[in-house]
Parts: structure tokens; sequence; C-alpha cells
């Protein structure tokens, strides 16, 4: 019945924006169609073969969230988050954080994250950290739906989420404080400073954040920071430095039917780099040093009905450290050839620890107590791009990728894009991801193979159409997903075996009624030949943001069909639908007022077998502006 209520709103919505004014529709180029995800170059979106979405600051923020992960969730279709509570993704047991796409999955470490195009992952297990990735320090985030490894390598199988970081771009001072308070505890806190003068930019950022949640020993608290200073060497070169440190304290309260007791998390991530820029009439390019890393301390806790607790604590260090470089270039009219190199270093150590004296636990009753690997990717690739008429472009790339361990691989993509209508396109890809083997399945516990794994590999056939007019735009989408090579656990060993069989559509439209009104709806069906955890048979999303004068409202509707929380012999799956909704008040030029409420259909509901989330939950703060 829910479902049925939910798809007859949709079906009322879509009928009102198709039976709107053409009139009312005036030609222009929306500049969030401009994307340099895709593409190492800044370019327009109906030119690239492959589906790039753009979310910007605006939409990023004015839900008052503090991850860019849910307001990416909902406006992404066939894109999920796993999350265990109200604040904190978590990384451990429980599966949350996980970001998977077309049922590809991050926690797999087969979707990637990108900071400015540089990637993004724990250097051990080689997926996403979710709470890493702060509104604070974002711009805009750009994602690709599909493989992207011929310009990111491994780990970009089911597509690439990147952050843009933040920039000041006109001469001035811009400072900004957002404070929040609500439901179990849960503080929010936010400050900005934004400074121009001449050629020299710069953008500091601090947050804190804290929750007890809604179930005991689920306590969360973070501190963050971002640093990014500019300066333009000359009209055509400029470089930028910036960092990004944040540090969190987690507690995992175990399922409701097997809780747990001091199941704790300490880790701190942190991302660094330094990038020179060209930027000429015919060409443009960048060098690039950069660092992602991480320090982790965990406790395993225990059972709370006559566990015992642990005497020992896990500990990790990592680090993905690279070096990338490519220079695009126009070598006649409608042409664009992009080549680049790219070498990553690959480092990830872990052992166990005494809890009473710090001392590294040596008993063989771990198969893990002091690891460690040293891996190194050296790759190179070209992209070539050309308009061979107006309404004709071609694009074809190839990379070949060396992984220390695993070998080399040759990546393909190629495209074709037609415009048979000024503002529309059609297009149609095949493109090939992969992922190479991570420290964990390569040198860690009883299940390791160091000598005979190989790189993952999928394929990918995708068609697309989208259109924009004027204040209405919409977009459909067909794939084909067919993998191999996957790692799977096979008589306790680490083996490549599991295949991938996706298939399904996506769609979605925006629509600017006028000033005040903006409506928006995506939707994703998604068939899984090998069903996997957090991946959704259906995702709708219904959204409508209202502004008038000094008030803004911002209300989403979301719905997720077939949503597997366990696969197998005991397969199981979730249906829930929610309903958020902010109302922000300008105050007066300075200050404003927000108040947000979550799941206020108090829904009942698991995104994670045996972790119940939160019923209806509110969160109210101020944001000061001078």
């Amino acid at each position: 019945m829910r479902a049925r209520r939910f798809l007859s709103v949709l079906a009322a919505s879509a009928a009102s924006i198709l039976l709107a004014s053409a009139d009312e529709l005036a030609d222009s180029l929306s500049l969030q169609e401009v994307v340099v995800t895709g593409t190492r170059n800044a370019v327009d979106v109906r030119h690239l073969p492959f589906t790039v979405n753009v979310i910007g600051r605006q939409a990023l923020t004015e839900q008052q969230q503090t991850s860019v992960l849910p307001t990416v969730m909902q406006q992404m279709p066939g894109l999920m988050v796993t999350s265990r509570s109200m604040m904190g993704y978590g990384v451990s047991t429980g599966a949350a954080g996980g970001i998977s796409l077309r049922g590809v999955s991050g926690g797999a470490g087969q979707m990637l994250v990108l900071i400015d195009g540089h990637p993004q992952y724990n250097g051990v297990y080689g997926h996403p950290i979710s709470d890493s990735y702060q509104t604070l320090m974002a711009e805009r985030v750009e994602v690709l739906r599909g493989p992207a490894s011929v310009l990111y390598g491994s780990n970009a199988m089911g597509g690439v989420l990147n952050i843009v970081t933040r920039s000041m771009h006109e001469d001035g001072v811009k400072t900004h404080i957002n404070l929040g308070a609500g439901s179990y505890g849960t503080i929010q806190t936010e400050a900005s400073n934004q400074i121009r003068s001449g050629r020299f930019s710069s953008t500091v950022a601090a947050q804190y954040s804290r929750t007890d949640n809604h179930r005991p020993h689920t306590g969360f608290e973070q501190y963050g920071g971002y640093v990014k200073l500019g300066y333009d060497i000359s009209e055509h070169w400029n470089a930028a430095v910036d960092l990004d440190l944040t540090h969190w304290n987690a507690s995992n309260p175990g399922s409701v039917t097997q809780p747990k007791l001091e199941n704790d998390q300490w880790i701190t991530r942190g991302a660094t780099s330094l990038t020179i820029e060209n930027h000429y009439n015919k060409t443009s390019g960048a060098l690039s040093v950069y660092d992602n890393f991480g320090r982790h301390k965990i406790n395993d806790g225990y059972n709370a009905d006559g566990g015992t607790p642990q005497t020992d604590l896990f500990r990790s260090k990592d680090a993905v450290a690279g070096v990338s470089w490519y220079q695009s270039a126009q070598l006649f009219d409608g042409n664009r050839v992009t080549v680049g190199l790219d070498y990553q270093h690959i480092y990830g150590r872990a052992w166990y620890t005494d809890r009473k004296t710090g001392e590294t636990v040596t008993t063989q009753r771990r198969l893990m107590q002091s690891a460690h690997s040293h891996e190194n990717e050296v790759a190179g690739y070209v992209d070539f791009r050309q308009d061979l008429t107006d309404w004709l472009t071609i694009d074809a790339g190839l990379r070949y990728d060396h992984h220390s361990t695993a070998g080399g691989e040759w990546v393909p993509q190629a495209g074709i894009v037609v415009r048979p209508l000024e503002m529309g396109a059609l297009k149609a890809s095949v493109s090939k991801g992969f992922r190479n083997p991570n420290t964990r399945e390569m040198y860690m516990y009883g299940t390791a193979n160091h000598d005979s794994l190989h790189a993952e590999r999928l394929w990918n056939y995708e068609l697309s159409w989208r259109q924009s007019l004027g204040g209405f735009s919409y977009g459909a989408n067909l794939y084909y997903i067919k993998g191999d090579n996957m790692i799977q656990t096979v008589a306790g060993k680490n083996v490549n075996t599991g295949e991938i069989e996706n298939y399904g559509v996506e769609l979605e439209a925006q629509y600017r009624i006028d000033s005040h009104w903006t409506l928006l709806t995506n939707h994703s069906l998604l068939h899984m030949e090998n069903p996997v955890v957090a991946a959704p048979t259906y995702k709708g999303f219904l959204g409508a943001n209202f502004n008038c004068q000094k008030w803004s409202v911002i209300a989403g509707l979301q719905y997720i069909s077939g949503l597997y929380t366990a696969v197998g012999d005991n397969e199981q799956k979730e249906d829930f639908c929610l309903l958020n909704v902010t109302v922000n008040y300008s105050l007066c030029r300075s200050v404003g007022l927000w108040l947000r409420g979550e799941n206020l259909l108090a829904q009942s509901y698991e995104i994670n077998l045996g972790y119940p989330m939160p019923r209806a939950t509110f969160m109210g703060g101020v944001n000061i502006s001078f």
C-alpha cells in the first residue's frame, strides 16, 4: 500500500510537470552541465558519452547536513549509503558506511571516492571511509555512474564520487558559522573563513559534532578541519595546497539479537595535496602530489550476554600516496586529447596491542598481528574526444595499469554522443572497470592469498538520453553490467571466482516552475543475478523546494524497496518510506534560523540487519554569516 501511494504521488507530480506550459520553458545551458569528472578538463556534459551529475554547494548546505552523503543519496538514482544511527556511519561490524552504485559496492572497494580527483580509501581494506566526507570542504560533488578506470584506475569499477573542494574566487573576506542541536543529545557546529586578496586565496574550516544516538552504546563524536591555500602564479598558472583532517570516536552496540559492549573505534583520517595547474587557450593540465592516510584503533568488543572483554586492541595505519600528471590539448577544431601518468604507493599495516601495556601481541590466537605490505601502481592513459559535426561526438580512451603484485591490466572505453536537438543528447558507451586486490585480501587472516590473486574486472554497457528545456530537464539510462574475477573466499582462501551481472534503468527529472518552486525526482530499478547486501531493487525520490523572501523549505520523500539486508539461504529485504523536511528562515542579512526533521513518518526500518534506525528526529540551529 505504501508503494502504491508513493507511486501515485509520483505519477501525479510527473503529470503536472509534463502539462506545464511550453511557453514557460526558455532554452538556456545550466552551469551544472559543466563538469571535470569523466574528463580532466572542464567540459559541457552534453559532449561526454558518460552520465555525470553535479550537486552544488547550495544543495549540499541547505539541508544543514554535516556530511555530503545524505544529500547525494537523495539526489542520485542508484546510489545507496548504509548507516545504522542518526549521526556517524562507522567502519566496522554492521557494514555501515558502505557506498554502492547500481549494486556495485564501495564496501568491497568497487566504488571510488575522490577529493579533487585524488583517490580516497583505506589502504588496508580498500574501501571508502564515509565519515571523512564532510560538507565543510565541498564546493560541489560530481558523480559519474559506471566505470571510470581509464582516468582513475583501480576501484573505480562502479563509478566515482568526486568532491571538488572550496575556493574563494573574488576579493574579500567571508565568514560563516553554523550551530545546531537536537534529538538524542546531538550537536553539530561548523565555522569557515574564506579570503581572497589579489593572487592569494584561502579557505579555513573546522567542525565538531557529537550524539548519543538512539540506542545505548551508539555514541559518536567527531572533530574535523580543512585548510586550502591558493596562489595565482600568473595569468595561466596557479598553485594550491590543502589538508583535510578528521578524527572520530564511535561505539557499535551490535545487533539487537546479539548486543555488544565496548565495541569502540578511534579513527583519524587525513588527505593532503599540492597541485600546480596551467590554463591556456588550447591546452590545460596539472601536476599534483597527494597523500591519503589513516590511523585506526578498534576494540572488537564482547557479547553483552556472558561475553568476556577483549584484552587487546586492533591497530592499523595506511596511506595511499601518489603523483598524478595530465595535460589536455585541442589539436584542431572540435578535438580534445588528454594524456596522463599516475603513480601510487599503497601502504598498509595492521597489528594488535595489549590494552593494559600497549605492547604488540604476538600470540598465535591472532592471524594478523603484524602483517604489512607496500604495493606500487604505475599507469599511463590517453583519452581522445572529437566533435565530428555540431551534433556528433566520439570518445575513446585507453589505460595501462601495472600493480606490483596483481600485474598489468589494459583498460579501454569508448562512447558516442548524438545531439539531434540543441539541448538533447543521446549517449552510448562501453567501458571497463577493475579493482586490484587489497592488503587485507593478500596478507591478512587465514584467508590471505598473496601469490595468485588478480584484478577484478567489469564491463558496463550503457544507453542514455538527456534533455534540457529551460527550467525543465530530464534523463533516462539503461545499463548492463557483466563482471568476473570477483574476489571471494572459497575453502578458506581468497580466490578470483565471483561474478556480477546487473542491469537496470534510471530516471530523473527537475522542473523549476518559477522563482519560488522547484520539483525534482529520480528513480532506479535494479536487477542482480547475484544479489549483494545494501543494494535496493527500487529506489525513488520526490523532492520539492520552496523559496519566498525570507523562507525556504526543502522537502523530500524517499521510497526504498527490496533492500537486501541479508543474502543467501537467510535472504532478507526491507521496504520503507522516509519523509525529510528542512525549513530555513532569514532573521536578518547575517543571521538565519533552521529546523530539520527526518523520518517524519516515524517509520520502523533497518538498513543493516539487526540495527533498527531511529524514528522521527529533529535538529534546529542558527547560521551566522559576515
